[in-house]
């Protein structure tokens, strides 16, 4: 069937995904191979390349001569010479899962031995060196030439630059009776040596590498040698071109290349079974931390070499080796939906809802994208294929879109609260927008009463979200004022809720028990259970301590003029806070609210329901885990102010840098890091992301 009218029975939005993934893909292809500048992780890239081969397994008439599928990296770059090789210097076939192993050994017994259900088969295993891959030629023992993989038939001229490299023999005794031999390997940069090439650049001024291969290659195609010659590169060999005829196996095979002097990667085991492979494969990938080079898998090969002849290649992998990938750190998926969540301050917050996807074990659902700029600066649209990472491997992030859905229509972010449907607010200095409802919407309700009794603030013990939801639609409370009237008023309703679904009479009377214990509550955990924007627990702790008792709080906070007078007195608390506190205390329902709770404050005057005690101020914890340490923050907190943050550092003994050293204890990182992520990665400084960090500070405060 011509092209032209197979192509009328795939879908026109497949046709347009088949067309974008292709062109995407050649160019990362480009930036990785040519300009040494990859744009992605190479397990983005494969999760790419795999949906390219779904889509064409799928519709096979999609595939064409200039399918990514088809050829091997890019081609050489203009600057240098070419080279084609003896033989096709292909990719390698990607397998991510023991499923994808046992579907290839029994591809290869179908291959080998057809109609039988068993066949032993020797598998090498060699680590999947993170590096650039290279082709060494020597005539009659001597080094004549050396090249990339290019496109896998032709490769660029690296002779000059390959010389300077202490670990590849220039001059080979024992070949000296063969006329023509390409030995290929990979060259690659120890973590100690990249380590220290990138110190080296930070201290000229130079921007660092992103990782060892880049680090690699950029040495390798630098068009003066004498600057590859100061980077410390080395050299494994893996194969030999033409095969030696006294050599059978693979396993020879890299035995018989270091007798020739060529250096092979030790971390090799010779296979058996398929538990065998698994095996190692997770002792090695226990182990990959430990070992000098970045390896990102493992390679299998069939053992003998002359089943490797016979399985042959497709145009662009061998069917003798497949590598088996480590976990990916990043994913592809596809953005199904943008919800919105409303919090407790009214705040609407978007939610990306994905296709589910595995990510360093875990299936991720869901991704915070945090405000509408956001969305709008990533062109986020329903549909569109993203690329997604778990930040300090625990907060799912989408990072940016790898392929736009075909009918690609940009996220409009919603005007009105998808609770209540009132109209929301932004103010020009935030990036968030709002919902000005209050209480009287129906989530942002919700998500006050939640944290008015979270562990922070009353701490009501059994009283969780669940039991909240069902409270309030049950008419029994609507406010935290009716937690405390709750039981009073449960003895004069018709349909109490000892009488409800799921309830009984020892549940109710364990609630009221709860919530009596906390009529008594300190002034800082008074004024964070209140929910107000811009105070959290240290904001609060602060603000406790400052006024000592709620009553003075109350008194001193009267007019606007005196509380901002007042508030910048305090260290850590800056102009936006104090215009939150002003908001909260100059809105009548929230006094309302107060004189409820605590009255006053004033002896003799009205009372509330619950008392509010005085809070002294705390002494700096001296033997904390940070203790006379150095703490560095970068990037955005998304869970505390950067004023919070340092008052939280310097209240458990350690010093807050502005700068990272070699003396810097920790470095403190939130969303989008800067120069500071780079530099703590390469001088080897602890690195810690904000809910770590925040989780270790309250165990040393509260230990």
């Amino acid at each position: 069937m011509p092209l032209r009218q197979a192509a009328l029975f795939v879908p026109q939005d497949i046709q347009q995904e088949h067309q974008q993934l292709s062109e995407y893909l050649r160019h990362l292809a480009t930036k990785y191979y040519q300009d040494d500048a990859p744009e992605v992780t190479d397990d983005i890239y494969d999760q790419l390349y795999r949906r390219l081969l779904d889509l064409e397994e799928q519709f096979p008439f999609l595939k064409q001569q200039d399918s990514p599928s088809v050829h091997v990296g890019a081609e050489p770059k203009r600057s240098f010479s070419k080279i084609a090789h003896l033989a096709p210097m292909l990719s390698l076939d990607n397998a991510f899962s023991e499923e994808d192993i046992r579907t290839f050994l029994a591809r290869l017994r179908r291959f080998l031995a057809p109609g039988t259900t068993f066949l032993p088969i020797e598998i090498v295993i060699e680590p999947k060196i993170d590096g650039s891959s290279v082709a060494l030629r020597y005539k009659r023992g001597e080094l004549v030439s050396a090249a990339t993989r290019g496109n896998g038939t032709v490769g660029e001229d690296i002779t000059r630059n390959v010389r300077t490299i202490r670990s590849i023999p220039q001059c080979v005794s024992k070949l000296v009776d063969e006329d023509l031999v390409e030995v290929r390997g990979e060259i690659f940069m120890s973590r100690k040596d990249f380590e220290a090439l990138n110190a080296s650049r930070l201290e000229n001024g130079e921007a660092p590498f992103a990782n060892t291969r880049n680090a690699a290659a950029g040495s390798l195609r630098q068009l003066d040698p004498a600057v590859t010659a100061e980077r410390s590169l080395q050299f494994f060999a893996y194969a030999l071109y033409p095969q030696m005829p006294s050599v059978s196996t693979q396993w020879d095979l890299l035995t018989h290349l270091q007798t020739l002097g060529f250096a092979v990667a030790s971390v090799r085991e010779l296979c058996t079974t398929e538990e065998d492979v698994f095996a190692h494969y997770k002792e090695i990938l226990s182990c990959r931390a430990a070992l000098e080079y970045d390896i990102d898998g493992i390679v299998l090969k069939v053992n003998r070499l002359d089943w490797q002849k016979r399985l042959g290649a497709s145009s662009h992998a061998p069917r003798h080796s497949i590598a088996y990938k480590f976990p990916a750190e990043r994913a592809v998926t596809r953005l199904v939906d943008i919800q919105i969540q409303v919090g407790r301050t009214g705040a609407l917050t978007p939610v990306a809802i994905l296709e589910p996807v595995a990510l360093n074990g875990v299936i991720i659902t869901r991704a915070s994208l945090h405000n509408e700029d956001e969305i709008a600066r990533k062109n986020l649209g329903i549909g569109d294929r993203v690329i997604l990472q778990r930040a300090g491997d625990v907060i799912p992030q989408i990072i940016e879109v790898a392929v736009a859905a075909p009918q690609h229509t940009p996220y409009v972010f919603p005007t009105h609260c998808p609770s209540c449907g009132a109209l929301s607010v932004r103010d020009a200095k935030e990036a968030v927008r709002r919902c000005p409802s209050g209480l009287s919407c129906p989530a942002q309700r919700l998500e006050r009463l939640a944290h008015f009794v979270s562990k922070g603030a009353f701490d009501i013990e059994g009283l969780g979200r669940r039991s909240i939801r069902f409270l309030l639609k049950a008419g029994k409370i609507t406010s935290p004022v009716d937690l405390f009237t709750l039981e009073e008023r449960e003895k004069r309703d018709s349909n109490p809720i000892a009488q409800c679904d799921g309830w009984g009479q020892v549940s109710a009377e364990a609630l009221f028990r709860s919530i009596a214990a906390r009529r008594t509550i300190t002034l800082d955990r008074f004024l964070f259970s209140l929910g107000i924007a811009s105070v959290g627990a240290i904001t609060a702790r602060l603000l406790a301590e400052h006024y000592k008792t709620y009553a003075t709080f109350r008194a001193e906070t009267g007019s606007l003029e005196a509380l901002q007078e007042d508030l910048a007195q305090i260290s850590g608390i800056g102009p936006q806070t104090i215009a939150d506190i002003n908001a909260f205390l100059t809105c009548r329902e929230n006094n309302a609210l107060l004189d409820a709770l605590a009255g006053s404050g004033i002896e003799g005057g009205p009372q509330g329901l619950v008392r509010v005690l005085a809070v002294e101020r705390v002494a700096v914890e001296t033997m904390s885990l940070f203790s006379g340490k150095t703490v560095v923050f970068t990037g955005k907190l998304e869970h505390t102010s950067r004023a919070e943050a340092k008052i939280l550092a310097e209240r458990l003994g350690a010093r807050v840098g502005s700068a990272v050293t070699r003396a810097t204890g920790y470095l403190v990182v939130g969303e989008s890091p800067g120069n500071k992520y780079t530099q703590a990665t390469v001088l080897n400084i602890p690195i810690l992301h904000e809910k770590e960090w925040l989780k270790m500070a309250e165990e040393e405060t509260t230990r």
